[in-house]
């Protein structure tokens, strides 16, 4: 009878493994400088361990596992921060959201106030607003700034969004965004009315109170976009469109990325100037 092969007697295993090169980003085992021989103490180049060498993704593996193309990379002073989509308080949103996480926003504030090498930030909005405590977080936390701050509103910077765009130093907004101006609201069932609608009213003073400080549109005016009716199809409020805004007060000056970078270099350039001149 012939003999059963050892891939038969075991199945599932193959009978030979073949030599297979490493990868490209895997340093080999051998030393360079001598080729064929193992790294070994003895020989007097010791074994190093094994390193995987980090490759970038390249232009079709970004677009699919990250969604961008790559940037090119610029070393600036102005550093450019984002506020997009909803803004994420205390609950988390459902994943189909585009959100933007006030506990990713706040450190990189800190960091921004810490580094020596970036002297301006840019807050770029395209937000329908959110939690208002974590977006008066935010605005509180850019408002504090030592360093010049410009914001600019692309697309929308509705509800909360009116505080984070006003906290800046300088404001824009693009000739066809929009902003909107309501009151605080709330959904879900609501216990006890009275202490409710007074919580509200104290939340909707502190967000009344931070814009008009932060902008040059006056306490009276504001409440009176906010509880404005006939705008909103079944709601209260006001939407100002582009130019409306600045007309309003609310917002320094319409105009895009380019003024708002050349407005926050011109700022820094001054701020470099106080610095510079001695004290008398």
């Amino acid at each position: 009878m012939a003999r059963i092969s050892s891939y038969d007697e075991e199945p599932g295993v193959f009978p030979y493994s073949p030599d297979i090169d490493p990868e490209p980003s895997v340093e080999p085992d051998y030393h360079p400088d001598y080729p064929g021989e193992p790294r070994h103490p003895d020989v007097g180049h010791p074994r190093e361990p094994r390193r995987v060498q980090g490759r970038q993704k390249g232009g079709v593996d970004s677009i699919k596992e990250l969604g961008a193309t790559q940037v090119p990379e610029v070393r600036s002073n102005i550093h450019s921060l984002t506020i997009v989509g909803q803004i994420e308080g205390h609950l988390v949103l459902p994943p189909q959201n585009k959100t933007t996480k006030y506990e990713h926003i706040i450190p990189q504030l800190v960091a921004i106030e810490q580094s020596d090498e970036i002297e301006g930030l840019l807050i770029i909005l395209n937000t329908v607003g959110g939690d208002v405590e974590a977006g008066l977080a935010i605005a509180e936390m850019i408002t504090s700034l030592s360093k010049p701050t410009v914001s600019i509103v692309l697309g929308g910077g509705h509800s909360i969004g009116v505080p984070i765009a006003v906290a800046a130093d300088y404001s824009l907004i693009a000739d066809t965004a929009s902003m909107t101006i309501h009151p605080i609201r709330l959904n879900g069932l609501v216990i006890g009315v009275p202490q409710t609608y007074e919580y509200l009213d104290k939340m909707q003073d502190r967000v009344v109170n931070f814009v008009t400080r932060h902008s040059r549109i006056t306490a009276p005016e504001f409440r009176e976009l906010m509880f404005r009716t006939g705008e909103l199809a079944r709601d209260i409020g006001t939407v100002l469109i582009g130019k409306e805004a600045v007309e309003k007060g609310l917002i320094d000056e319409v105009g895009g990325v380019s003024k708002a970078v050349a407005k926050l270099k011109q700022m820094i350039e001054e701020r470099k100037n106080k610095k510079e001149v001695p004290v008398q």
